[in-house]
């Protein structure tokens, strides 16, 4: 008998490594190896970091950068690429260009931009290419306070969904707005999805979890949902799963301790 070989479904997870564990490169291999796709990786940058916080960040060379990207896109076929924090423009040039290049497909971007308490995490011309890179992507992850930052405009619980769909046709892309940020007087969360394509918006909702241990869960729900489509999932199809997938595994880690400070979901606890 014929020996039929099945190729690996996989995702290229370009981002920075988490020391701790909890967030970036390591939490993307997790959340794409638990939703059943293979991971391979391109760092642009290593932090010192704990679940406490981080400490120090050193920078990949972009010509090292370009070498990881060179090696792994002329070799291996992706389903999809999640891309995290791109910390300056000579980065975004990079992975713009290489992807452009190997013609890259279903690029899902988390744009980290802006930290929790609210303080910008790149430079303004960082931010400024970051906005020029996003009509090359096929969705995009904001939370609250980065939709902000691309829409110019405040964002609330009534205005969501307009928000969401006004994002993704200023930027020509599929839109993920998450609305952990907002306080909605509920024991629901709310995410609103809006799909390109279709011109499409969806309510994705999920019960809140009171917990610390929710350390990487923006880069988990990006790289989860790269992991869907790189199944063949649609779109909305691979946005809902991944949603559901996080909620359910930042329950399954609900009462886990993990150092000091705040802890990372249970990527397989489901």
């Amino acid at each position: 008998m014929e020996d039929l070989k099945t190729p690996y479904k996989s995702v290229l997870s370009i981002a920075g490594s988490d020391s701790g564990g909890c967030a970036g490169i390591q939490a993307d291999i997790k959340s794409i190896s638990a939703c059943g796709a293979y991971a391979a990786t391109v760092i642009t940058a290593t932090t010192a970091q704990n679940t406490m916080g981080v400490t120090d960040i050193h920078a990949i060379p972009t010509f090292h950068l370009e070498k990881q990207l060179d090696a792994v896109l002329s070799d291996i076929d992706f389903g999809a690429i999640k891309i995290g924090m791109l910390h300056s423009r000579e980065v975004i040039k990079v992975v713009q260009r290489k992807l452009s290049e190997y013609k890259a497909k279903n690029i899902v971007l988390d744009p980290v931009m802006v930290s929790t308490s609210g303080h910008k995490l790149i430079a303004d011309d960082a931010i400024a290419c970051l906005k020029d890179f996003l009509p090359n992507v096929s969705l995009i992850t904001p939370n609250i306070p980065e939709a902000e930052l691309l829409i110019d405009a405040k964002i609330n619980n009534e205005n969501m969904e307009e928000m969401a769909k006004k994002i993704g046709e200023r930027y020509q892309t599929s839109v993920l707005l998450k609305g952990g940020h907002l306080d909605n007087g509920t024991i629901i969360m709310t995410d609103v999805c809006y799909v390109h394509e279709t011109q499409k918006v969806n309510l994705i909702t999920n019960p809140k979890v009171n917990t610390k241990n929710i350390h990487g869960t923006g880069c988990s729900l990006s790289s989860s949902i790269a992991a869907y489509l790189s199944l063949g999932l649609s779109m909305e199809e691979a946005i809902t799963k991944g949603c559901n997938y996080v909620n359910r595994a930042i329950a399954a880690g609900k009462n886990k301790i993990l150092g000091q400070g705040n802890g990372p979901i249970n990527h397989f606890g489901l």
